[in-house]
């Protein structure tokens, strides 16, 4: 994830970067973590769509959005930060060839 650190005035806009590495086609998911809690959902961006289809509580388009730049970079944006948005963000998704079959 870029960058590492990133300062910003109240009011401007925030972009965070994640690359996922392998284009695995499924959700990537943002969270929000701040010291002593822990993390709390934020939204999540299906490679193939323009917008998220899901919101944490809390959380909302009208601050919150992500979107797909490349099939393996993903961005999430919040417009007009605040102060209550210090934290660390977190970007997750997962690679299926990790996934197995259960025996029946």
């Amino acid at each position: 994830q870029t960058p590492a650190v990133h300062s910003v005035s109240t009011g401007q806009q925030v972009v965070l970067n994640c690359n996922v590495q392998i284009d695995h086609s499924n959700y990537v998911s943002w969270y929000k973590q701040v010291p002593g809690g822990t993390p709390q959902y934020i939204l999540r961006l299906h490679p193939s769509d323009s917008s998220p289809d899901n919101f944490g509580a809390g959380f909302s388009s009208d601050r919150f959005n992500s979107k797909a730049t490349s099939r393996i970079d993903f961005q999430f944006i919040i417009k007009q930060a605040e102060t209550g948005d210090s934290a660390v963000y977190y970007c997750s998704t997962w690679d299926d060839s990790a996934s197995e079959a259960v025996p029946q």
